[in-house]
């Protein structure tokens, strides 16, 4: 039924459609037992907690998961719909022994995925990924018939994470007198964020939390800004937050309803933190992705930009390496691990909210940190075959190279879950980046 070979954990768990390929209940309930075997060290009641973002097929593969856990020995605490950061959170702060966050995150509803914690909240190792994929081989040794867990749900998992996300902001920080548009995607979010923005005084204008278990993400959160710009405008909002459907994210909209990425709100945040003297590790981590301006106007305050493959796991895998309390992704994934184990879009936006306030300038000016350099990506999709490791390929890419020495950044890979080469650079001229990026598209093509 199982084959190695890393078929189920990606770069962020496991994820597919539901009811297709390995995104079943068969296998929600395997993994349960697996991870559920492999986390059962001393002699103490066992215990996950598990939450789940908003799409339909949540209930299913909880239940499942709840199934294999149990017939393993080891009790389950539900939270219900919750932020993938607040599931880390709980993990911790409840001693279980793991965490499970059962989301696609910004995938349409028709698709479902798990993601696992460690009890320190963060993202489970290679090692021990590649561990639990090696049980699902195996036939599982079931505890005995006395010993078999026990579920409960508890009520309070809400409050426990509001409570901690404001607690990332000084105590005399307000939001009174701030109009601001939340769009949760109808996603997990939906009840805690619009909450925690009105506790702290703001005027809340919240879109996307209707969930009805098909809804997620569909026209509205960070990957669909159109809702939110209109939003804006429409309400004479001071700033709008988009989470996606599992809030580990998120996009920002200015006033003028100006898309604001995470390159400009790490630029944000990490100099606001090496004025105060609290930024650590010299700079900030980021992935290839990231615009070259960013790492040009980190430099100019004296500080570095860290660049790592793509995927907040690697990010966050540097940034704990190298001592690093700021990091994260053009995309919007904010790691700060001061106040969070994993990307929080609603620590990272009230980090925003609070340089408004402190600051006293209107988002459009605050978080317009530097100029990007400008950058393009195309995609080419292709049949088969290694096109990259073709000789014309190489050349191509060896003279695109000379070209941009000195004034820009080239970026070509092998995209992790498709057949698709992504190519990617960046330049002060743009007639040359997008030139440099056609040649190359088409010399894949030709190789492919």
């Amino acid at each position: 039924m199982f084959s190695m070979a890393r078929k189920f954990f990606g770069t962020d768990g496991i994820r597919g459609r539901t009811n297709a390929g390995v995104m079943t209940a068969a296998t929600a309930m395997k993994v349960g037992q697996a991870a559920g075997t492999y986390f059962q060290r001393g002699d103490h009641r066992h215990r996950v907690v598990i939450g789940k973002d908003t799409r339909l097929s949540g209930y299913m593969m909880e239940s499942a998961m709840v199934a294999g856990f149990t017939s393993v020995g080891m009790d389950v605490v539900l939270l219900g719909p919750m932020p993938t950061p607040a599931v880390a959170m709980l993990a911790r702060s409840m001693r279980a022994d793991l965490g499970v966050m059962i989301s696609a995150s910004h995938n349409p509803f028709e698709d479902n995925g798990i993601k696992l914690f460690g009890p320190d909240g963060f993202k489970l190792s290679d090692d021990a990924e590649l561990a639990i994929e090696a049980m699902l081989e195996q036939d599982m040794v079931l505890a005995d018939a006395t010993q078999v867990g026990r579920a409960r749900r508890i009520e309070d998992a809400r409050g426990r994470y509001i409570h901690a996300v404001k607690a990332s902001l000084p105590d005399n920080v307000r939001l009174d007198g701030l109009r601001i548009v939340i769009d949760c995607a109808n996603g997990a979010a939906y009840h805690v964020t619009p909450s925690a923005l009105w506790e702290l005084g703001a005027e809340v204008i919240a879109m996307g939390v209707e969930p009805n278990g098909k809804n997620i993400n569909l026209n509205v959160g960070s990957t669909h800004l159109d809702a939110i710009k209109a939003k804006v405008r429409e309400t004479r909002a001071d700033i709008g937050i988009a989470l996606d459907g599992d809030a580990d994210r998120l996009i920002v909209v200015d006033e003028k309803s100006q898309t604001v990425d995470g390159d400009q709100i790490m630029a944000l945040i990490g100099t606001q933190l090496h004025a105060r003297g609290e930024l650590r590790g010299g700079g900030v981590v980021a992935t290839v992705m990231s615009n070259l301006g960013l790492e040009r106007h980190l430099n100019s305050q004296g500080l570095t930009l860290e660049r790592t493959s793509v995927g907040d796991r690697y990010v966050l895998e540097r940034m704990r390496s190298g001592g690093f309390n700021v990091g994260g992704e053009q995309s919007g994934h904010m790691i700060l691990t001061d106040h969070a184990t994993t990307g929080d879009g609603t620590v990272a936006a009230l980090q925003v909210l609070s340089a408004m306030v402190s600051s006293g300038k209107p988002a459009s000016e605050l978080l317009h940190q530097f100029d990007p350099v400008p950058q393009i990506l195309k995609n080419v999709r292709f049949a088969g075959g290694k096109p990259l490791e073709a000789q014309s390929v190489k050349d191509v890419i060896a003279a695109a190279e000379a070209r941009l020495a000195g004034k820009g950044r080239l970026v070509i890979r092998p995209s992790g879950t498709e057949p698709v080469i992504r190519v990617m650079a960046e330049g002060d001229d743009a007639d040359e980046v997008e030139a440099v990026v056609d040649e190359i598209c088409n010399a894949v093509r030709k190789a492919a």
